[in-house]
């Protein structure tokens, strides 16, 4: 058995580390004495399995984190537990218990919405702003994303699910995260900016959401 936690990385936190975040993943677990389930071996540790690391200095409202267990125990009782071992600004949301057999989230996931909060002082954020329509409108939309082995030309179109304006200078966007594919908001700005003519503006960048892929349709990863 094991259990799927939906997680909230708050904005004080932001700028705590994958590896920092999952280390105070474990000191609570261990805190809260639940069953979770460790490794074999000299060197036993707990199995724990995140979805996506969020990348520094943005928070996630609905991040995915994937527990082992030992012994049943109901996903109320574990949430409360945790939540009671947890610093306040990280916060366990929902828990539901699955089969060892299903599959682990990162392997499903497939997508992030994500809020991007354009500096208002900035003049090029409400003319990004203004170009999406025309983003959303194109066939093609050329770019240079950075790999491990460098640069390489891409069309990031497929990559954008969705996207739209939430007021003069916020865009909610939902861009492909996998394995086959992935479009970070960064690259998504820079694309905008480049079609408004403007710089990059700086933006606040909240991760909202993951998502799965059923039947041709992305439903939460949460639920998949």
């Amino acid at each position: 058995m094991k259990i799927w936690l939906t997680m909230e990385k708050g904005a004080r936190i932001r700028f705590t580390g994958h590896l920092d975040l999952m280390r105070t993943m474990q000191r609570a677990l261990r805190r809260s004495g639940l069953p979770v389930r460790y490794s074999q071996g000299f060197n036993p540790h707990m199995l724990l399995n995140a979805a996506a690391p969020l990348s520094l200095g943005m928070p996630g409202l609905r991040e995915i984190i994937e527990v082992p267990v030992g012994e049943e125990i109901t996903p109320e009782a574990f949430q409360e537990r945790l939540n009671a071992a947890l610093p306040p600004d990280l916060r366990c949301r929902a828990a539901r218990a699955l089969p060892d057999e299903h599959a682990a989230p990162m392997a499903l996931l497939r997508a992030a919405r994500y809020l991007m909060d354009l500096d208002e002082e900035q003049q090029a954020s409400a003319a990004c702003v203004a170009a999406l329509p025309g983003m959303l409108a194109a066939d093609t939309l050329p770019a240079v994303r950075k790999t491990k082995t460098g640069e390489k030309p891409c069309d990031v179109r497929p990559m954008i699910y969705e996207a739209q304006a939430m007021g003069p200078h916020t865009v909610c966007a939902t861009l492909a995260l996998c394995e086959a594919g992935t479009l970070k908001p960064d690259l998504f700005l820079s694309v905008l900016a480049g079609l408004a003519g403007v710089d990059k503006p700086d933006a606040f960048v909240t991760r909202l959401q993951l998502y799965a892929m059923q039947d041709g349709a992305l439903i939460r990863l949460e639920e998949s």
